[in-house]
């Protein structure tokens, strides 16, 4: 597998520390007509590596595959970084990241490793600079308020919520940082990728016309899960469970499809006026989430974008966007067709030693974004991508209530509503909450 492959579920399980080198190979191999509209959009620096500066010392809040991966990406985007605290619900997931790092030559002190509810106020008390927040998406926004409070920078992994108040707190919070001078990158590394990038570039400059309609996607197998063993309290169950219980996770229309869903919402331009849509669940065996989604989302002026997703074994699968214009259509990663087809763009990847295509980006996007945030750190240049991402899951969550309720929901429902998923305590223990499947509209009679 290529560096330029990695995500942070297969980080450790494929490779060492990565260093970021390569070609930038984001020139337009431009034959579309018409590309002269004035791009409106802030795009990240491109470099290989951050530039030198100041040390950077960075804790991790959630030490799981996920956020170990992140760490790790975050020491290979340029020099003088250092991951220097960790912290988990659990005691045993904290010790177990600190020797996977220490197999790719990181040692965290013993000192400043951290577990329990609370572990995320001991960290935040450590000298660091940047915070990692990789816990179950619950607890992000509570955990963002905190870092940010504290005055450090953040890595925000996606999904930034599982409810409308944690994403409207997510965006009064990114404000908050925006006002401190910090530094907010999220997990969206779409957006953080040099082909869909310069592909966005091309669709904005008018490549396909005026949008009309797209699609996305995201269909897969089942993910993990675990069963429940001897011992553990319903509360230890669902955290360490926690990809299967809306409360901690979302849904997967908020873990995996947000993805497709930010890019549907980037090359619009906005987020979507309403949604409406169904869902169901077959194959499950924990937790209370659905197996599948299929949304429309209606973005006004007739303008909609037909969104599903599905994890089930022994389907066909298929994962990418598609957007419409009057003059044809992309697949938001590297091409522009005309619409009998027929390529009017494709973005020129690497080459190898041979002069063949590498067919991948030169700095992996996971990367890349860690990339930014330092390079924003050290030059003054601050930026904050809480507010975009936090709209992104909110149009995820949209979604989500449509199926779940089998009614139209609108973006100002979300935007008021007072709906937020989880118990009023973390503790381990005894949880009193139910976990009905949701059912969409009334039983007929016979």
């Amino acid at each position: 597998m290529s560096k330029d492959q990695l995500s942070r579920r297969n980080f450790l399980e494929k490779s060492a520390l990565i260093g970021a080198a390569g070609v930038i190979g984001l020139n337009a191999l431009s034959s579309c007509k018409n590309t002269t509209k004035e791009v409106d959009y802030e795009f990240p620096p491109l470099l290989d590596q951050a530039p030198d500066g100041k040390e950077l010392k960075v804790g991790l809040v959630g030490c799981g595959n996920r956020g170990t991966g992140a760490a790790l990406n975050f020491l290979a985007a340029g020099h003088g970084l250092h991951l220097v605290a960790l912290a988990d619900v659990f005691e045993d997931k904290v010790w177990d990241c600190r020797d996977k790092l220490l197999k790719q030559r990181v040692e965290v002190p013993e000192a400043n490793c951290f577990w329990g509810f609370d572990a995320y106020k001991s960290l935040l008390d450590v000298d660091l600079d940047v915070v990692i927040l990789a816990t179950p998406p619950h607890f992000r926004p509570m955990h963002f308020d905190a870092a940010v409070q504290a005055k450090k920078h953040v890595f925000l992994e996606k999904p930034v919520c599982v409810d409308p108040v944690g994403a409207r707190q997510i965006m009064a919070t990114s404000k908050k940082a925006e006002n401190m001078g910090l530094s907010v990158i999220t997990g969206t590394q779409r957006r953080h990728s040099r082909d869909y990038l310069e592909t966005y570039r091309q669709v904005a400059s008018g490549a396909i016309g005026d949008l009309v309609a797209a699609k996305a996607y995201w269909l897969q197998s089942h993910v993990w899960f675990r069963t429940r063993e001897e011992g553990w309290s319903d509360m230890e169950y669902m955290l360490r469970n926690w990809n299967s219980f809306c409360w901690l996770g979302g849904d997967h229309i908020l873990d995996t499809h947000v993805h497709n869903i930010d890019i549907v919402n980037w090359f619009m331009g906005k987020t979507p006026e309403s949604a409406i849509g169904f869902g169901g669940r077959h194959r499950r065996l924990t937790g209370d989430q659905y197996d599948f989604f299929s949304i429309d989302f209606d973005f006004g002026n007739g303008i909609s974008s037909h969104s599903f997703s599905r994890q089930i074994d022994g389907c066909a699968n298929q994962l990418g966007e598609v957007i419409m214009g009057t003059e044809g259509y992309t697949n938001c990663k590297n091409t522009v067709f005309n619409h009998d087809g027929s390529v009017k763009w494709t973005y020129e990847y690497p080459k190898n030693k041979d002069g063949r295509s590498t067919g991948v980006v030169a700095v992996s996007p996971y990367v890349q974004e860690h990339i930014h945030l330092v390079t924003a750190i050290r030059t003054n240049k601050p930026v904050v991508e809480a507010h975009r991402t936090a709209e992104s899951t909110l149009t995820a969550i949209m979604g989500r209530t449509a199926a779940y309720t089998g009614q139209k929901v609108t973006w100002e429902d979300m935007m008021t509503s007072n709906e937020k998923l989880g118990p009023g305590t973390y503790e381990m223990g005894p949880v009193d909450m139910e976990f009905p499947i949701p059912k969409q509209g009334t039983q007929h009679k016979a």
